[in-house]
Formats: structure tokens, C-alpha cells, sequence
């Protein structure tokens, strides 16, 4: 009775059903874990594998040599393939990245013992009382909103990512805009509006009011070990139309040439899409990035120093904020990116900053510009490591 059909047809069906079922689980916590690009599919495979062993094991399908042999051949796939796999992921992780994930932001907070940000030499003639402006911007300008809270704000603590308590925060440019239009911050610090941001805030009804306060070089970089030192503007265009696909093309050597962007709507990518006008702009390197409620997801790709790769950013982010002596900033149709460069007009991708509003009933939002605005505010500009109006 125990070798009958019915017998071993149970009992497959029980060990399947079994074998599923802990798959399942583990599936479900390796997800939740970020564990989706490989691992799930690897115990998804694992989980059919030990499931139709199973049932040639119960019916005695082959000799138990070829069963063995075959359950340690598909373990060592398996194991060949995490390996693989982790080995992979180590290399492109071992390259440095420029993204706004890797800026640590309290060491820039202003009150803070031991804080980077810039002060005045001497105390601010200006100081703010009362209903203080709500103000939000872009990673790479909160060190410099940040020296102005510490020159006229009152003391306390003001939390960079607390975005519902604190009443000054960075939440990236996209953020930015939209917590601007939204109502929900007073004054925000960013490069000029994307079309996309013009409008929505058209559509909101929303009228954003730009006020420069400073200038910034836009810049673009490779890994150190790059033959090439310098492009023009034509050769950058050329490269991110698509046209120009291999370093020999401006003077480097024979490889393709790795050109990452930056996300839609951030400073940076606003820039770039400027700069190029009307030449479309060729499809961006994306990752494949695991998301517990979404599944895998593609996202437009941070820069890696890879040998190959090409990046842009602004000059204070890349060589200050985000420094790293592995990449090279490039020259600039022969003017090397520098603040002297930037004052004298020989680099060519220069653009000023803003603090943008959007109507805020706040009294003191136009008496905190005009601090910006003056000497003393200028000052910090050039203490944080930017480029003052004038």
C-alpha cells in the first residue's frame, strides 16, 4: 500500500505544496529586504527545482547516482550564479558615485557645534523676529541657506530632512518646486524652473518669482585616469545628442563613452536640457532598482567613476560638498572651471541661482531677500564657496 500509486501521488503533492509554500515566505522577506532583482528569481528557481526533485525522488525516477548528481549539479549553478552575481555587484559598487545620496547634510546645519557652514566676520546688521520664512532647496545650496539662517535666524534647531517639523529643509530640487507651489515652504534655493515645473505651476495658477542671489559653473568630469582634459561646447552637445560615442573622437582613448545624467527635474538635468536647446537628448543610463510596493522599477542611473564615464554637476557640489580626488573636472572650450573663470566670463557654463517665491504672505520673506541681497549676504555667497552676484 505504501509503494501504490495514489500513495507516492499524495505525498508529491504534499512536499510540492511544502516546498512552495516555504519558498514563498522566503521570497516574501528577501522582497521586503530589497532582495527582488536576483534573489527572488533565484528562490523562485530554487523552489521548482527542489519541487520536481521531490517528486522524482517519491517516484524513484532514475538511480538515486543520477538524482544525487543531478540536485548537486543544480545547487552548484545556483551557488555559481549568486557568486556571479555578488562579484558584480561589487565591482560596479567598488567605482565612487557623484549623487545627492551620498552628502551627509547635518554637518552643514546651522547652530550645530562643529558645523561647516560659513559665518560672517562680523555680526549680521539684520536679524529676523517672529514669523520666520519656511524655506526648502537643492543638496548643493543648503550649506549656503544654511549659513544665512545661522547669520539672522534666532537660535534653535532647524533639521535638514524634517520635512513636516522643521522649518528649514532640503528636500532636493524636484521637491522643492513642488512644496513651493503646494504652499507648503516660503522661499526655496535652486537652479531655474524645468518646463515641466513652469508648468505646474501655471496650471496651479501658481506665479514663481526668480530672484538671483549668485552664480554657478556648471560642470562635467571624468575619472581621473582619462587621457581627455578638456571639451568644447560643440563636443558635449555631439556626446549627449548621441552623435559622439567614443572617448578616440575627442582626444582619449579607444572606449565607449559612459555619459550618465541626472534625474528629471533636478538642478542639474534642468541645466543640461538648457544648454542643449533644441538637440534632443538621448535616452539616459537607468538602473534597475528594487522597491517593495512597485517591484523592480528603472531609474535613471547615478554616476559611477566608471574609466569610461562622463558627469555633470555644479562646481561647489562636485568639488566641495561631494569632493573626490578620483574624478577630474574638464576645461571648457580651453577655460578651466573656477571661480575666477566664473567673475571674468571665460567659462562658458555659467548660470546664476535663485530664491524663488511663489506669493508667500510671510512679512519678513522680502526683508530676508534683501539680506541676501546686501554686502553681508554676498559675503556669505563667497564664504560658502559660490560666486556673489557681483
Amino acid at each position: 500500500m505504501n509503494n501504490s500509486f495514489g500513495t507516492k501521488l499524495l505525498s508529491s503533492i504534499v512536499a510540492v505544496l511544502g516546498v512552495i509554500a516555504i519558498g514563498f515566505v522566503a521570497s516574501l522577506l528577501t522582497g521586503l529586504f530589497g532582495g527582488l532583482i536576483f534573489y527572488v528569481p533565484l528562490l523562485a528557481t530554487l523552489t521548482v527545482g527542489f519541487a520536481i526533485y521531490s517528486v522524482i525522488s517519491i517516484f524513484r525516477f532514475f538511480s538515486l547516482r543520477i538524482r544525487r548528481i543531478s540536485l548537486i549539479s543544480f545547487l552548484g549553478v545556483c551557488l555559481l550564479a549568486t557568486a556571479g552575481y555578488e562579484i558584480n555587484k561589487a565591482y560596479h559598487n567598488s567605482f565612487a558615485t557623484v549623487s545627492d545620496q551620498e552628502v551627509n547634510l547635518r554637518q552643514y546645519e546651522p547652530f550645530q557645534t562643529g558645523s561647516k557652514v560659513a559665518v560672517l566676520s562680523e555680526d549680521a546688521e539684520y536679524k529676523l523676529s517672529g514669523d520666520i520664512p519656511r524655506l526648502d532647496g537643492a543638496t548643493a545650496l543648503y550649506p549656503l541657506y544654511s549659513a544665512f539662517v545661522q547669520a539672522v535666524y534666532p537660535s534653535g534647531t532647524y533639521e535638514p530632512y524634517a520635512l513636516e517639523e522643521s522649518p528649514v529643509v532640503s528636500s532636493t530640487t524636484p521637491e522643492a518646486y513642488k512644496r513651493l507651489i503646494n504652499g507648503e515652504t516660503d522661499i526655496i534655493f535652486v537652479a531655474s524652473p524645468s518646463l515641466a515645473q513652469q508648468k505646474e505651476a501655471k496650471r496651479q495658477g501658481v506665479e514663481l518669482k526668480l530672484t538671483p542671489i549668485g552664480r554657478e559653473a556648471f560642470v562635467f568630469f571624468v575619472n581621473r585616469n582619462n587621457a581627455v582634459r578638456a571639451l568644447t561646447t560643440a563636443q558635449i552637445k555631439d556626446i549627449y545628442s548621441g552623435k559622439l560615442t567614443n572617448w578616440q573622437d575627442v582626444g582619449g582613448r579607444d572606449d565607449k563613452i559612459r555619459a550618465f545624467q541626472r534625474p528629471a527635474d533636478s538642478g542639474s538635468q534642468t541645466m543640461l536640457e538648457k544648454y542643449m536647446g533644441d538637440t534632443p537628448i538621448m535616452e539616459p543610463l537607468k538602473d534597475n532598482i528594487a522597491d517593495a510596493m512597485s517591484g523592480i522599477i528603472k531609474q535613471t542611473a547615478s554616476y559611477r567613476n566608471y574609466k569610461n564615464a562622463l558627469g555633470y554637476s555644479f562646481l561647489f557640489y562636485a568639488s566641495e560638498m561631494n569632493a573626490s580626488g578620483d574624478i577630474k573636472l574638464l576645461a571648457i572650450d580651453g577655460a578651466a572651471p573656477n571661480k575666477e573663470n566664473i567673475r571674468n566670463g571665460s567659462y562658458p557654463l555659467t548660470s546664476e541661482f535663485y530664491a524663488v517665491t511663489a506669493g508667500s504672505s510671510n512679512p519678513n520673506v522680502q526683508h530676508f531677500l534683501d539680506f541676501i541681497l546686501s554686502p553681508q549676504g554676498q559675503e556669505l555667497i563667497e564664504k560658502t564657496g559660490y560666486t556673489a552676484l557681483k
